[in-house]
């Protein structure tokens, strides 16, 4: 076998119909268009979204809630995530430079510390917020915050 006798599998290969040929072909005529209106002409180009006149699905939803352009998102880490991290690399200072060695974070991404876990280590961290509890769980362990 070579490349001049390879052939499609019988019945893969389906020749286009040719419209507008003549009436003898029995797609002329029309040329599958059927009788007037707009999708018979030439030129047109149907509207995306568009019902024929009837209001369109996206005005008849209603719409609500808005979102804020001022919105900060925050990469949570939790004081349980630092104590591991503290515990694993033997640190006592975690900033975000540790974090993104660690994988946690991307160099993009701002940070807040939250309290779910316990942390022992006496360690100070850097980050660019802190909720309460968990300023409170890294102080009660004798380390520092620092925010940035």
């Amino acid at each position: 076998m070579d490349l001049s006798n390879l052939q499609p599998a019988v019945g893969s290969h389906k020749s286009k119909t040719r419209i507008g040929r003549g009436a003898g072909s029995g797609k002329g005529g029309t040329s599958t268009r059927g009788h007037k209106g707009a999708k018979s002409r030439s030129g047109y180009s149907r509207k995306i979204g568009f019902e024929g006149g009837q209001m369109p699905l996206q005005r008849r939803l209603p719409k609500f809630g808005f979102k804020n352009i001022n919105r900060v998102e925050y990469k949570a880490i939790n004081v349980s995530d630092i104590e591991a991290l503290a515990a694993a690399k033997n640190l006592e200072k975690i900033g975000l430079a540790e974090l993104r060695e660690a994988g946690y974070i991307n160099k993009k991404q701002l940070v807040k510390i939250l309290a779910n876990g316990a942390i022992t280590r006496k360690v100070a961290v850097e980050a660019n917020a802190f909720s309460v509890a968990a300023q409170q769980a890294i102080e009660a362990a004798g380390g520092s915050i620092n925010k940035v």
